[in-house]
């Protein structure tokens, strides 16, 4: 995981980039259009993210088409990993704590008549 990645993904926009690339690829125009941005903003922020290899580019008539780059990620998933595994033995250890806790406390009560 370089610091580029960390930069790249350190500013609201380009995370919001990322979200809407996630879900399909898009041109520049889109993007812009759905952000709510001005075009030369959102290509500013694309060629950060193409930089820190998190989106690649791909050329359609004249259209630049920016898609998510799924290589581009193994770097932060390789940095996560520990952390979901932290999270995972932290779940484990409440279930095994709550498997050993007596769930039912209540008794039934009398019925005197």
């Amino acid at each position: 995981m370089t610091d580029q990645m960390w930069t790249a993904m350190g500013d609201r926009t380009r995370r919001r980039i990322l979200d809407h690339l996630r879900l399909q690829p898009c041109a520049v125009g889109e993007l812009a259009q759905r952000l709510e941005i001005a075009q030369p903003q959102a290509s500013k922020h694309l060629r950060v993210l193409r930089e820190a290899h998190l989106v690649q580019v791909r050329t359609e008539a004249q259209r630049r088409i920016y898609a998510i780059d799924p290589d581009g990620l193994i770097g932060l998933d390789e940095w996560l990993a520990p952390y979901r595994q932290l999270w995972n033995d932290r779940l484990d250890a409440l279930g095994r704590h709550l498997d050993a806790t007596t769930t039912d406390t209540t008794t039934p009560k009398e019925h005197h008549s």
